[in-house]
């Protein structure tokens, strides 16, 4: 069964969240600290997702999600009051695959676990040889990798990704590309579209340890020669 450890100091919070779940068909557990989690782990518990809050009474949660992911294959759901842009990116950056506000109904959280449960299935195929599938989600403007890891796009990056991904595999002509990308009133060329693809695909590759999966097509455009999912 599919286990799900809550790590949240707020008692009535994690208890709900345990309780809920557990009606979901999920395992579910629940520790109040960065202490409880390290002990549950050592001791040979192996969590499918864990829900972390940022703000435990022992450690500092960004600095746990950069801890787990170099340690644990597991998904990461960061739960927290934090919501400012820069707290966000911070923990897409620590290693949160998703970062939920603690406004989040019960229902929300679980959907975000279920996501990021069929993105894990398609990890473990692509990991066996059977797939190449990444995927490519709009609520958060992130692009997740074969292998887990993930990364967190401009608002540029994910309008090229959108048309790009969208095309199911077909060449995307530069035209199309430069018409997305283009602001009002601005000049925009070929110049422009081809600075942003060489950063975005440093970025992937830096980011999720692939090659980037974008190949140019001379004289046409681009095309994204992966399977992609979009969220």
């Amino acid at each position: 069964m599919t286990h799900i450890l809550i790590v949240e100091d707020e008692k009535r919070l994690r208890k709900d969240l345990v309780d809920f779940l557990g009606l979901c068909g999920f395992a579910a557990s629940g520790v109040a600290t960065a202490h409880e989690l390290r002990q549950v782990l050592a001791e040979g518990l192996s969590p499918d997702v864990i829900v972390l809050d940022v703000g435990l009474p022992d450690g500092d949660g960004f600095e746990l999600a950069s801890e787990l992911r170099k340690a644990q294959r597991c998904g990461i759901i960061m739960l927290t009051a934090l919501g400012d842009s820069e707290d966000r990116i911070r923990g897409f950056e620590s290693g949160a695959d998703i970062y939920l506000v603690k406004h989040s109904t019960l229902r929300e959280i679980e959907a975000a676990i279920r996501s990021l449960l069929r993105r894990s299935v398609n990890s473990s195929n692509s990991a066996n040889g059977s797939g190449d599938q990444w995927a490519l989600n709009g609520a958060n403007w992130t692009l997740v990798a074969p292998n887990h890891r993930s990364l967190k796009l401009t608002a540029t990056e994910f309008a090229f990704m959108s048309v790009l991904c969208s095309r199911g595999g077909s060449t995307c002509p530069r035209e199309l590309l430069m018409e997305t990308l283009a602001r009002p009133r601005a000049n925009f060329g070929n110049r422009h579209l081809d600075a942003i693809v060489s950063r975005l695909r440093r970025k992937i590759e830096e980011r999720t340890s692939l090659p980037a999966p974008i190949r140019v097509v001379y004289g046409v455009g681009y095309t994204f020669t992966a399977t992609t999912i979009l969220e």
